[in-house]
């Protein structure tokens, strides 16, 4: 059958048509354990009842009235994360991309409210992605993602990953902020050590630089903290959220400190979509789970289990695996064979992942996994990972092994 979509995606041959918890069933009726909830988007699972009903319950009251009237969904979730973070107002869109464009234009508009409308360019770090616009594409200076989009939009200084010195020199006085993921997804699960974090922010409180945080895949759970940064104690002034905050639903937003966006004044920024009441039901819902007493602490049990299950199975797998890394449930297993090809083996077993930048491949589980699908997941990663230490062994090699 011909598809009117346009080919972006190199798309699996693989549909479905409804989810239970962890767990995806196919138009054919094969149950797939989800361990990519949607690339870090699903932390609830599929069709969790308080979302279904938050969603149900509005769906029949009002979808959208736009920006031009008071939203109190929206208040009521913005109350919520500045309660729970270092925040003092947040601007809600509809993706991690979007909340990565508010934080950039505010971090600029910060500086030129401040009397320096020269400081313009923001620090970013080799291997980051922050989003697929021009400018979030500028920011994470992939080639791979600018080739044959024209001009590079300016204003951005890529560094080394990790290298403090190499940040200090890229400062001039024509930067305005640094920008960091606490933990590169895309990049490979590449795990920011918290000294490196501590440095950017006392760098940035020396120079009067904004510290930004890109906790798009980091926030909502996903690292056993509600958001990434509590776990080292570093408190960005910016940080951009999206992915699991609906639950699915689409919804982002940018925190900030009410210092941070003192330049964002009526008409400097808008989203038609954004923050409108289907949405914020969706991440009232969210919170609503996640905020429960002993939720994240449970989340850090079983992120903890499964790193412990997985070092084994990496030491019964060398020839397969090379390394686990990762925070939380945001967990990446470094392949010694093509990542595709251990993603595909997976699938084969019933079981989806997606790979990552560095030979990775992400195991990113909804958080609400049971200990006996955990459990499951390791035992198919382990068949998998038989499945291709076989293939790779020379007829000799297989010999000796029986």
């Amino acid at each position: 059958m011909t598809s009117h979509l346009l080919p972006t995606y190199a798309r699996v041959n693989l549909a479905f048509e409804r989810g239970e918890g962890a767990w995806l069933i196919a138009t054919n009726g094969d149950r797939y354990l989800d361990f990519t909830s949607g690339v870090a988007v699903n932390a609830l699972g599929h069709a969790h009842p308080r979302l279904v009903a938050a969603l149900t319950e509005q769906a029949q009251k009002v979808w959208h009235v736009s920006n031009l009237y008071q939203i109190p969904e929206a208040e009521r979730v913005a109350q919520r994360l500045c309660d729970a973070s270092f925040a003092d107002v947040v601007f809600f869109c509809n993706s991690g991309a979007e909340a990565m464009e508010c934080a950039i234009k505010m971090a600029r508009k910060f500086q030129s409210a401040s009397g320096h409308p020269e400081r313009y360019r923001i620090i970013t770090f080799e291997g980051a992605f922050h989003g697929r616009t021009l400018a979030t594409l500028a920011a994470g200076g992939q080639k791979k993602y600018l080739d044959g989009f024209g001009p590079v939009v300016e204003g951005f200084d890529q560094v080394p990953f990790g290298d403090l010195a190499a940040t200090k020199r890229a400062v001039t006085d024509e930067t305005a902020a640094i920008l960091i993921e606490p933990i590169m997804g895309e990049g490979g699960v590449r795990v920011v050590e918290p000294a490196f974090l501590r440095a950017l922010r006392e760098l940035c409180d020396q120079r009067g630089l904004l510290l930004l945080f890109d906790e798009v895949q980091t926030g909502m759970g996903r690292t056993g903290e509600l958001f990434a940064y509590q776990r080292v104690g570093v408190e960005p002034d910016i940080m951009a959220l999206a992915k699991a905050l609906g639950g699915g639903f689409p919804v982002g937003a940018c925190l900030a400190s009410s210092e941070a966006a003192k330049g964002m004044t009526a008409g400097t920024h808008g989203s038609t979509f954004g923050g409108n009441p289907l949405a914020m039901s969706a991440a009232n819902a969210v919170l609503d789970v996640m905020l429960e007493p002993g939720f994240l602490d449970r989340v850090r049990q079983t992120a903890l289990r499964f790193k412990q299950r997985l070092a084994e199975i990496k030491d019964r797998h060398p020839s397969v695996i090379a390394e686990v890394r990762g925070e939380g449930l945001l967990i990446g297993v470094r392949a010694v064979v093509p990542a595709s090809e251990l993603v595909d083996a997976l699938r084969a077993e019933k079981m989806i992942a997606v790979s990552a930048g560095d030979n990775v491949v992400r195991l990113l589980p909804p958080l609400i996994v049971s200990d006996e699908e955990i459990a499951e997941g390791v035992a198919r990663l382990d068949r998998a990972c038989a499945q291709l230490g076989r293939a790779r062994r020379t007829p000799r090699q297989e010999e000796a092994v029986r």
